[in-house]
């Protein structure tokens, strides 16, 4: 991995196609989970890509590339999620709540493909943010600083987006194993 990398490094064309190559499953992956669609999700891998043929120099070469790769891919499609949210309205609650254990335990019984589709449903908003703290592991105050929200938005936008998922759970096939956690 090390030598195509350094071919692209070197600007080598073949290189570059073949890292794209290597790496396009688990960035579509990443980006899928941003985005409603299949077309959104490529343009925002391509979007990505070329920041990290143009950032290559950045990559310290003792940490992670795929890790480095990772956070690409999500601040790109924040850019994105930025991009097409400006004219949305935020509503800012301040408010805490409690994230029930259960919440984890239903989305286990779900497929990946199943997860996703249903994250893909929630608005710009609500994915976003789902999908940093949930799922990526950012905290409210690093989305705040990410999204340009305050944290209560963020925490909002997060009890918002749970609530509707487990709304959509409850209305499809997994409604049997939505009930058994939820009672």
């Amino acid at each position: 991995m090390q030598l195509l990398i350094q071919g692209c490094k070197k600007n080598d064309r073949e290189s570059q196609r073949l890292l794209y190559k290597h790496y396009y499953g688990y960035a579509m992956r990443i980006c899928a989970r941003y985005c409603r669609s299949f077309e959104a999700s490529k343009e925002i891998v391509n979007d990505g890509f070329l920041k990290v043929f143009s950032k290559l120099e950045q990559h310290d070469t003792e940490a992670s590339f795929k890790g480095w790769l990772r956070k690409i891919m999500i601040n790109t499609a924040i850019d994105h999620y930025r991009k097409e949210v400006k004219h949305h309205h935020y509503e800012s609650i301040d408010m805490t709540y409690k994230i029930k254990s259960d919440d984890v335990s239903v989305v286990d019984q779900l497929s990946y493909e199943e997860l996703i589709t249903l994250i893909q449903t929630l608005s710009p908003a609500y994915r976003t943010v789902f999908n940093l703290y949930v799922i990526d592991g950012y905290t409210h105050e690093d989305i705040a600083t990410l999204l340009g929200i305050s944290i209560g938005t963020s925490k909002s936008n997060l009890m918002k987006a749970k609530e509707n998922l487990k709304k959509k759970l409850a209305s499809t096939n997994n409604s049997e194993i939505y009930a058994k956690y939820i009672g």
